[in-house]
């Protein structure tokens, strides 16, 4: 692609068309002009990112390696779950433009009519004329530490943010498109510092000045909210994201949430971006929860010590600056794990803090007890959380809004019971004996009793399963008591 340079000296592309296998995507210049979509092993190589690395640099003095270290703060080891962001994003951004050709007579109508109510001072989001949108939502909630920002990051910077067109199959198109636009929820959950924050974003972009045009020191949310719905068309937005979604809280959150539905509903597609805390958000009002569900929803929690954290262990582990080149042993990765709990970020802080001492101290090997020794000085700040998610208690861990479980306890108890149905016809007490009655009662009984047995999760079965020992004996087994060891 033909890099250019807008007036105010940011980067641009210059649009170039191709045509998709798919027909649905052809004729559409905002979406003829994105990079072909690609498969998982390309996009894994796109992803995939390594630091600079020689076994000479091993021979340089202690205060460079120690430097050198910190490359490997850049790594970026995709994972499956990368790939699955990663196809989030590009589906998001091209479904969005499906219903929204700049050649179309029926969505030029729409802006148009759209523009006048907005001079007028007559537009409603609740009374505007919809017309039918391809727009969905996306969500990426995840652990606190685990790469949601540098992935989202990772996945945008593969992409074109500003494309210029020109000319569009002989006709005149001069048109600025701006595929993605990243911002921060504000932790004020203000509706107005997001508002603002966009016009800022798109004038440091574009070079624009809209900010100037459509806010002043008396400005309402109210009449800015058009004015970016507007905007985000007359700039070919292709998806809004919005990351730290966490920072909403109960004052104005309903405003903003509010303000994505509507955004959505008029045809440009939302991502959002947060940790577990999010989820108290959206579990108030079904409608907002079924739209912010549309697309795709992608939970992010700790990796569990399987292959695909001894992988991520492994890929790291070729980079070493001690001079004694350490084995990776099953020993060392338990030990790993055993310290991060499967947070990714801690993986390589862990592995760098650790590399570090090794210089100091001038041992330059890496051992379980060095890994120990340097968990313990590094992460005592978050060992109350790190032993939250070992324990696997939801009810500890949701001490802690950055690691909390969405839910808490569902135990698989049915609804409804089965009970045996009753006989049809007259009952006739004298042609029944008693004897009779006491066996279907003891067996129907014992039936009942079996079909609990097999219920999981149901809390009433710890006292059929072990009569030597208490229900309190039994809960506190299985980390459903807090004993408050902890709290002291």
């Amino acid at each position: 692609m033909k890099k250019i340079y807008l007036e105010n000296g940011v980067e641009a592309t210059a649009a170039s068309y191709h045509d998709f296998p798919l027909p649905e995507f052809n004729d559409n210049p905002f979406i003829q002009t994105l990079p072909p979509l690609k498969s998982k092993e390309e996009i894994i190589k796109t992803l995939h990112k390594k630091p600079l690395f020689s076994k000479e640099e091993k021979g340089y003095e202690n205060h460079y390696r120690l430097i050198m270290l910190q490359r490997l703060f850049d790594y970026f080891q995709p994972l499956p779950i990368h790939v699955e962001v990663w196809e989030m994003i590009n589906n998001l951004i091209i479904e969005g433009y499906l219903s929204r050709n700049p050649f179309d007579k029926d969505y030029l109508s729409y802006l148009n009519n759209t523009g006048k109510s907005i001079i007028n001072r007559t537009f409603d989001f609740s009374n505007s004329v919809q017309y039918q949108t391809s727009s969905s939502c996306g969500m990426f909630i995840g652990f606190s530490g685990m790469g949601k920002t540098t992935t989202v990051n990772r996945v945008l910077q593969s992409l074109p943010q500003i494309i210029v067109h020109n000319e569009y199959k002989g006709s005149h198109f001069n048109q600025i498109q701006l595929v993605w636009l990243k911002l921060d929820a504000p932790p004020t959950s203000s509706l107005k510092a997001l508002c603002l924050q966009f016009f800022v974003k798109v004038d440091e972009l574009l070079g624009t000045n809209n900010y100037k045009l459509y806010v002043s020191r008396n400005s309402s949310v109210d009449s800015m909210l058009p004015m970016i719905s507007q905007l985000s068309h007359n700039i070919g937005l292709g998806l809004l994201v919005v990351d730290e979604l966490q920072n909403i809280r109960s004052k104005g959150a309903q405003q903003i949430l509010n303000f994505f539905v509507n955004l959505i509903n008029s045809g440009i597609n939302v991502a959002l971006i947060g940790t577990p805390g999010s989820y108290r958000l959206l579990e108030e009002e079904l409608r907002i929860a079924r739209r912010f569900t549309g697309s795709a929803e992608i939970n992010y929690e700790n990796m569990p010590n399987n292959e695909e954290f001894s992988f991520l262990l492994e890929s790291i582990w070729r980079y070493q600056w001690i001079k004694k080149e350490t084995e990776l042993t099953k020993e060392i990765i338990d030990e790993f794990y055993e310290q991060t709990q499967g947070i990714s970020d801690l993986l390589i802080k862990l592995f760098i803090y650790t590399q570090k001492a090794a210089i100091e101290n001038g041992s330059e090997r890496i051992t379980v007890s060095l890994i120990k020794r340097v968990a313990k000085e590094r992460f005592k700040s978050i060992k109350p959380m790190l032993e939250a998610i070992k324990s696997g208690n939801p009810f500890k861990m949701n001490k802690y809004e950055d690691i909390m479980k969405r839910q808490v306890f569902e135990p698989d108890v049915p609804k409804t019971r089965n009970y045996p149905e009753k006989s049809k016809g007259t009952h006739n007490t004298s042609s029944v004996s008693t004897t009779t009655d006491n066996k279907s009662s003891q067996a129907n009984h014992n039936n009942t009793r079996e079909t609990t047995k097999k219920v999981q999760g149901d809390i009433r079965n710890l006292t059929t399963e072990d009569l030597s020992k208490s229900v309190y004996d039994h809960l506190l087994e299985i980390n459903l008591i807090d004993q408050m060891d902890d709290w002291k």
